[in-house]
């Protein structure tokens, strides 16, 4: 699992985690909040009725017969009451009365017959004794939703409880309110919970986003490639970034001088034997023109000498650079142009032709030096691998972000088992016509500079005919 997914989750647990010891608690409080909300009017409905009784001038009975003939209209009314998203249409609240021993005198609803003995019941029994009377029944044990509330107020003539008034509501009319309430709750969490992943999510991204860059860096560098050093947000990352560069510096260059003793002992070793073989033969008496010729051969393998070591030291000052020194704007169709005309002579000599084809001005930032070199070393090696009377193109071309330079041949290609190794270091292929291999650092050379400009090379076989197509892409 990745450190991205690892942080997401661990956020995610805690987030579901809080949220579930929060809503909880909520959810089990906003049925008990209704309750508490409802019974508070409960109270006061039931204190004014009883006061209205209290002040009744029937003394006959405590409840006045118009009172009775009231309550059978209201049952009959047409109520269209729009509470938010409830639509209230009957009254669900009533209320019955009883004398100073708890026995029903009326009752405005259904759930209290007349002449029954409430006197056992919470809200007659405390309220006759004069303290607050309210209790919960469940009509119906196996329903939850069958639950009424009852609060009891005393009707007081003088000085003496004459009775009891207690209003009673159904807690299933409170249902709805309570579900609507949790739908919400339920809603608002999840939006919360997701808003927390998201969050979650960024603060993954933002903290792992410099790891990520680190981890490109070094499978760069395990790659063979020369990224640029990075330059990462916060103390200890920039400290890590410029550890694992100095550490990259460390192994390249170990790795660099144990790489550069190894091949240079291996190609020197013919040019040095050629020498010295050519000297212990000059002490003995032998012919002028074969003194010559000895000579001669001594004259060869130290040019082959000396230019093997001065494209070893550019090789390895352009190793040993990460960025480039001034770099300027460059015309790349006159380079390409000025590089072209250098090696013609060359082409000459094997009658091929050099064709610059470009169909627009391109221009790239960079060291002039460099890039000569460069496409210089390119077209030498398309030269060298031509046939006689072959035709070499330089076209240059553009894509959405990069300039192309493409240098074709008409050669016999480069067969399978090279086309992984044609980069590394010392390695050649015979030329046509010729016994003796290049020094191999033509295209290092050309990859180094190309990648020191933060472009690429790529050399391939063509696909239509025999020859080779070598392309630099430069950013634009």
């Amino acid at each position: 699992m990745s450190l991205t997914a690892r942080i997401i989750v661990s956020f995610g647990l805690i987030a579901l985690v809080g949220f579930a010891f929060l809503l909880n608690p909520v959810l089990d409080r906003v049925e008990r909040q209704y309750l508490e909300a409802t019974e508070e009017p409960m109270v006061d409905i039931a204190e004014i009725l009883a006061a209205l009784l209290s002040s009744s001038e029937s003394e006959n009975t405590l409840v006045p017969e118009f009172w009775k003939q009231g309550m059978n209209r209201v049952d009959n009314r047409q109520l269209e009451a729009q509470i938010y998203n409830l639509m209230k249409d009957q009254v669900l609240m009533d209320f019955y009365v009883t004398d100073a021993s708890g026995i029903v005198l009326y009752d405005s609803g259904e759930v209290a017959p007349v002449g029954s003995d409430f006197s056992v019941f919470n809200d007659v029994y405390l309220t006759l004794k004069g303290q607050y009377g309210a209790r919960a029944t469940k009509l119906d044990d196996s329903d939850q939703t069958s639950t009424i509330l009852y609060v009891g107020a005393p009707v007081v003539r003088g000085e003496k409880i004459v009775g009891t008034v207690s209003v009673y509501k159904p807690q299933g009319s409170l249902l709805a309110f309570v579900i609507e309430t949790k739908r919400w709750l339920v809603i608002l969490s999840a939006i919360a919970l997701a808003l927390v992943m998201l969050l979650g999510w960024l603060l993954s991204r933002w903290v792992t986003r410099p790891l990520g860059e680190l981890t490109e860096y070094a499978a760069a560098v395990a790659a063979g490639d020369r990224p640029t050093p990075l330059k990462l947000p916060g103390h200890h990352m920039r400290v890590l970034s410029e550890t694992t560069e100095a550490m990259r510096v460390a192994l390249e260059d170990r790795k660099y001088v144990e790489s550069y003793v190894q091949s240079m002992t291996h190609e020197m070793k013919s040019p040095v034997a050629g020498i010295r073989g050519a000297a212990e033969l000059l002490y003995e008496e032998m012919p002028d023109e074969q003194r010559i010729q000895f000579l001669g051969n001594i004259e060869t393998e130290t040019a082959r000498l000396q230019n093997l070591i001065d494209k070893l030291l550019a090789l390895s000052s352009l190793e040993n650079r990460s960025e480039l020194g001034a770099p300027t704007r460059i015309s790349l169709n006159a380079l390409a142009r000025q590089v072209a005309d250098q090696h013609r002579s060359s082409a000459l000599k094997k009658e091929l032709e050099i064709d610059l084809l470009n169909t627009s001005e391109e221009t790239v930032v960079g060291e002039s030096f460099l890039l000569e070199t460069a496409i210089g070393n390119a077209l030498q090696n398309a030269i060298e691998f031509s046939p006689k009377n072959g035709r070499i193109q330089i076209e240059i071309a553009r894509d959405k972000k990069n300039v192309l330079l493409t240098v074709t041949d008409e050669g016999p290609g480069i067969p399978d088992y090279a086309l992984d190794r044609i980069y590394d270091r010392f390695y050649s292929l015979p030329r046509p016509g010729r016994d003796r291999k290049s020094s191999g650092l033509g295209l290092c050379f050309v990859k180094e500079a190309v990648a020191l400009h933060r472009g690429t090379l790529a050399i391939q076989n063509r696909t239509d005919s025999k020859g080779v197509i070598a392309t630099i892409r430069l950013p634009r």
